[in-house]
Parts: C-alpha cells; sequence; structure tokens
C-alpha cells in the first residue's frame, strides 16, 4: 500500500463510526482499499469505487444544503468521482464547488465526517455497482447565490430538522443526527 492509501487506511481505522452503516462502511471501504489498491479511485463501472463528498452547512449549523440530482432522482449531498485521484479531501472539496457552482465552500474539518457504501444503479450500459463514499463537512453562507451545475435539478437550503422532509435516507441524515445529538 502507499503511503497515501497507508495514511487514508488510518484515518478510516481512527475515524468514529456514528451508526451500524458507517461502520459497516468503513470495513467495506478499507477493504477494498486493500484489495484494490489506487484502481479503487477509478471510475469504472464493472467495479465498485470511492468517491468524495461533503454536506454543506452554514455557519450557524442551522442549514444544510442538499442538490436534487439529475441522475438519480434523489435528494443528496454534492459529491462524486475521484477519477484517479487518491486525494479524497481534493475531490470533495471539487465536487463541491462545481456542483453547487461556489468557489468559497470551504472545509468546516478536514476529519472524515461519515462514510457510506451505497448502490449505484444500472443505467444504460453501465451495470450495476457500489460508490464506497468518504464524507466531509463544508461551509457556505446561505445568502450567497449558488448558481449550481447541470448535474442537479436544484439545490435547496433546509433547516437541519427540516431534512426528512426531503429524504428518508439515513446516510444523508446522518449529518441531521450528528447536529441535533452532538457528541458530548
Amino acid at each position: 500500500m502507499t503511503d497515501l492509501l497507508a495514511e487514508l487506511d488510518k484515518e478510516l481505522a481512527a475515524f468514529q463510526p456514528k451508526d451500524a452503516r458507517a461502520e459497516e462502511s468503513r470495513a467495506r471501504v478499507r477493504a477494498l482499499l486493500r484489495s484494490r489498491g489506487l484502481a479503487a479511485f477509478n471510475r469504472s463501472p464493472e467495479a465498485d469505487h470511492i468517491t468524495a463528498s461533503g454536506f454543506v452547512l452554514s455557519p450557524d449549523r442551522s442549514l444544510a444544503l442538499l442538490m436534487h440530482h439529475r441522475k438519480l432522482d434523489l435528494w443528496l449531498q454534492p459529491g462524486g468521482h475521484c477519477d484517479g485521484n487518491p486525494d479524497v479531501r481534493a475531490v470533495a472539496a471539487r465536487e463541491v464547488s462545481e456542483e453547487i457552482g461556489s468557489p468559497s465552500a470551504r472545509f468546516i474539518s478536514r476529519a472524515i465526517f461519515d462514510v457510506d457504501v451505497h448502490e449505484i444503479p444500472a443505467r444504460r450500459s453501465e451495470p450495476a455497482h457500489h460508490h464506497h463514499d468518504i464524507r466531509f463537512l463544508f461551509e457556505v453562507d446561505p445568502n450567497e447565490p449558488l448558481p449550481g451545475n447541470n448535474e442537479s435539478l436544484a439545490l435547496r437550503w433546509l433547516r437541519i430538522d427540516e431534512l426528512a422532509a426531503a429524504t428518508d435516507r439515513p446516510s444523508v441524515l446522518v449529518v441531521r443526527h450528528a447536529l441535533m445529538q452532538p457528541d458530548t
């Protein structure tokens, strides 16, 4: 394992999962890194691969930004493929910036916030596969204009306690649970 992969594996080992979903996902991501090495960061619908995303919050942590994903027709946090780049923080920052249309998005913390493995359904010539998503927290001023990009149908700021009105996905609601019941 290269130094970069070994460092990411070390961070994943130290990551404190917030629920059983994240615990299982962490184990699966670590296994993928060990079995595929740097190839795990390549976009290939024939093989599971690493992605990175970011939950975007308001500075006062009362709002979260979700995007209505065009291809999946779901309300999700911005994120995407690593395209061969094993620097998951840089990928998450790039994806957040591109998908919401904001160059001012900044990390709240550089620590891994969440890990989630989820299936991407078969579509056209692509078979079903899994994204092994490593997630971070970002901050953006909710008054900043956010034009989004062609990957989303809409962007919406929601109060943390209103997220369940947009989605029932535990992998998205993890941010609500973390902020409404912070660790002491």
